[in-house]
């Protein structure tokens, strides 16, 4: 039974994932991609215009999806310090699951057109004020320290966002005892002493 179009361009996705992360954006070619998925190079421009659309698929989907679980992680939790340990186990685990999209997000982005990459920075940006939120409630709860939303939030987020370049599921650390040590990192750093 042949492949559905939707498989065949989900398994292009898979591949370019894999090589473009190996090589970097520039270095990988559409050949590249299509003889290891294993058809011809016209093949794939059935389901990609080019290059471009395929990286741009894969940052903006890693985005909308981090935003999605970012969502999804935080219904019913009230109170900002849940919301914030909420948040911070759900950017760890998605920087630890999807390492390669991650990393592809965040290095490959000179790679997109000005109208693709304005449209990342927009969805982007969208998980950053989200972020900036639950400091700013923390801040004005007088339970997170008077410093600069804005900083904080980035610091939080670079922070977390590394782990996507070093954590190896076959370490010594499982994912729990990494949520577990940023997560008193970050409150340590933000807790206003009383």
């Amino acid at each position: 039974m042949a492949e559905l179009p939707s498989d065949m361009k989900n398994r292009i996705k898979a591949i370019a994932i894999q090589l473009i992360y190996q090589k970097g954006y520039h270095a990988c070619s559409i050949s590249n991609i299509a003889d290891r998925v294993g058809i011809q190079k016209s093949s794939i421009y059935y389901h990609y215009l080019n290059k471009e659309e395929l990286l741009y698929g894969i940052v903006k989907d890693t985005m909308e999806d981090l935003n999605d679980s970012l969502a999804e992680s935080l219904k019913g939790v009230e109170g900002t310090e849940k919301r914030l340990k909420a948040l911070i186990r759900n950017h760890l685990n998605f920087h630890m699951d999807r390492q390669k999209e991650v990393i592809i997000s965040d290095s490959e982005m000179r790679g997109l057109t000005a109208d693709n990459l304005r449209s990342f920075i927009r969805l982007r940006d969208e998980y950053d004020r989200k972020v900036r939120d639950i400091i700013e409630k923390g801040v004005d709860e007088g339970i997170f320290i008077n410093k600069d939303p804005r900083v904080v939030a980035n610091a939080i987020i670079t922070m977390c966002t590394q782990t996507s370049t070093w954590f190896n599921p076959l370490g010594n650390l499982s994912k729990e005892e990494i949520i577990d040590i940023y997560t008193k990192l970050i409150f340590d750093g933000l807790k206003v002493n009383k």
